[in-house]
């Protein structure tokens, strides 16, 4: 049969040539994913939100940031270690949690490249039914037209990083895309189509490489914008990547989401009098505006956020949706699970008892917390 298509270079699908009608739904529904890649994707989706309340263990801190956490939970000011001691307790650290994860709580786990690379931990979360992931984006840069705003970066070598962290283990991968937000000049349009498009980049390229993508716009809260104007941005950015997804062919069923919560900012007076039912609602709203029917699942941040605070946002938006009539016009039966993907959110009671070589009491410490973070997730906290 001719054809004048031709190869792409780089591109890992190959064209896909399909008669009967079973092939011919498939090549409908997967238009530049060969069925089995599609198959592969969606599984791992629905795996990492499913059964309703698992989540995700988000351990992707840079090596600077989790040495940062692990000093502050020692509490020893000015202890030295070397680059070798270092290394060594960022690796016993993970293996003593992941060891322990409790599997009806956890669905999956983000490995910062040193810890699925040089560590090669994946396996250890793998053979214990755990998803192992990865982070795929790098530093930010300024943006030239508005410096304060940070533009993420790491497109550039993304494929080949991604092929060989599914070579280790992965199976998914998360891109960061932090959005300033004020009250009136941020973010800029320029920031909402730079962080937008890298994200729906990431996106393409990591189901490319056959992993699950998970787009997370962090809405920063520290400025003075209200309630209404952040889940005003909210709903901008997050429709806006979900357009250029369209654009670059995502297969969004094998694909999900990590927003913050929409919230008033530390610098807006009404922020302590603002309920916690007030920010479920608003979270609720967000997602059945913006966020497609076809993703597989929401999974929130906790960054920024004390643990109080994240376990009581991420329950009362899970209360607002079991609670939703069901002629409600914002549709909230539609919304797929909607769970969690935290870090310090899990670990931090953990790390303090780790950090004073109580093993048993970390590993205590972080099942009690994926429990509450569990119930949340169901609306049950």
């Amino acid at each position: 049969m001719p054809s004048n298509a031709t190869d792409t270079p780089g591109s890992t699908f190959p064209l896909q040539v399909t008669t009967g009608s079973d092939t011919d739904l498939n090549s409908y529904l997967y238009p530049h994913h060969p069925p089995g890649v599609a198959k592969s994707l969606i599984q791992t989706a629905q795996a990492l939100v499913n059964p309703r309340g698992k989540g995700i263990y988000a351990t992707d801190e840079t090596t600077d940031d989790i040495e940062s956490r692990l000093a502050s939970a020692e509490g020893i000011v000015g202890k030295l270690y070397t680059n070798a001691e270092k290394r060594d307790r960022r690796r016993r650290f993970r293996q003593c949690l992941y060891e322990s994860l409790p599997t009806e709580y956890i669905s999956g786990v983000i490995l910062y490249h040193e810890t699925l690379l040089d560590f090669q931990m994946g396996p250890v979360l793998s053979n214990r039914g755990i998803i192992p992931g990865v982070r795929a984006d790098t530093n930010a840069h300024p943006l030239p037209i508005s410096p304060s705003e940070p533009a993420t970066q790491g497109l550039d070598d993304l494929l080949p990083r991604l092929q060989a962290a599914a070579r280790a283990g992965a199976r998914f991968s998360k891109w960061r895309a932090p959005i300033l937000c004020n009250s009136s000049t941020l973010p800029t349009q320029a920031a909402l189509e730079v962080q937008a498009e890298s994200l729906a980049r990431f996106a393409a390229i990591s189901q490319q490489a056959g992993l699950v993508p998970i787009v997370e716009p962090d809405v920063d809260f520290a400025e003075d914008a209200d309630l209404q104007r952040s889940v005003e941005v909210h709903v901008k950015i997050i429709t806006m990547i979900y357009a250029r997804c369209a654009a670059y062919g995502v297969l969004l069923e094998g694909s999900l989401i990590k927003p913050s919560f929409p919230q008033p900012g530390l610098k807006h007076p009404s922020r302590p009098n603002t309920s916690v039912e007030a920010i479920g609602l608003a979270t609720a709203t967000v997602l059945a505006r913006s966020v497609p029917v076809a993703v597989a699942g929401v999974v929130f941040l906790s960054g920024g956020l004390s643990d109080s605070d994240s376990l009581q946002y991420l329950n009362a938006v899970n209360v607002v949706v079991n609670n939703a009539p069901s002629g409600s016009p914002l549709c909230l039966s539609r919304l797929p699970n909607l769970s969690f993907s935290f870090g310090r959110g899990l670990q931090s009671s953990a790390m303090q008892k780790w950090v004073r070589g109580d093993e048993v009491g970390a590993k205590a410490a972080f099942e009690e917390r994926a429990k509450a973070c569990f119930l949340a997730a169901r609306g049950e906290a």
